[in-house]
């Protein structure tokens, strides 16, 4: 049983009413990796705009394994401290991560967040020494075209990241950079400059599956 663990922000929590690109990625699973596989976390939830809280139940199609680490306004700050216990407790295999924004725009500046990505790195290995991530950088969102200085931290952390990437990587835990979605358009793709529509949820998961097809032949080329 391979354990793939979602860890994300509000793009990967998502909102009432989405499947998520969580979802996608385990239809993409579910028909194209030879295995058996679950997705594991902590958590269950959407968030809920209306109540402005973590607490709702209702995706586009509940009828699939919808556990995870991730929270909306979180970043790499908060899920460093809790990914160890996380992988830990859900036997995590494989961590898919989408984390920076959140971090570079409330808490932390780019270098201050790569230590941060470090550290969670450590922590997740420290609960499974073979642990396997792939990691998206941060990907185009309205704040990055509208704020030029955000802009810069942002291409300076995606620096940071892919150096952590490859100083961190090792045989035994191997940690791959994803690609971002290429066609990834902040007027196509969400519905707000940020968060993910379908077609976005579509394009995201693809980015992963594609890197774990590459590197590690789990799975097949994401298709339409």
């Amino acid at each position: 049983m391979l354990r793939f663990m979602p860890v994300g922000d509000s793009m990967t929590i998502g909102s009432a009413g989405e499947h998520t690109w969580r979802y996608r990625m385990w239809e993409h699973l579910r028909e194209t990796y030879g295995g058996p596989f679950a997705l594991v976390g902590p958590r269950e939830t959407l968030y809920d705009k209306a109540t402005d809280s973590p607490t709702s139940y209702e995706y586009a199609d509940p009828d699939f394994p919808r556990a995870h680490l991730a929270g909306w306004g979180e970043g790499w700050l908060h899920m460093a401290p809790l990914i160890g216990e996380a992988v830990r407790a859900h036997r995590a295999d494989v961590l898919l991560v989408s984390l920076g924004l959140i971090d570079l725009g409330f808490y932390t500046n780019a270098e201050q967040t790569a230590e941060n990505a470090r550290r969670f790195v450590a922590e997740a290995r420290s609960a499974n020494a073979r642990i396997r991530m792939v990691v998206l950088p941060v990907i185009p969102n309205v704040r990055a075209s509208d704020d030029a200085p955000f802009a810069a931290q942002v291409t300076r952390f995606n620096e940071l990241l892919a150096k952590a990437v490859a100083d961190l990587d090792e045989p035994r835990s191997p940690l791959l950079l994803a690609s971002p979605p290429p066609s990834y358009d902040i007027h196509l793709d969400t519905y707000d400059g940020t968060h993910p529509n379908a077609s976005g949820e579509h394009k995201i998961a693809a980015a992963y599956a594609d890197a774990m097809h590459q590197a590690w032949d789990v799975g097949e080329p994401y298709g339409e």
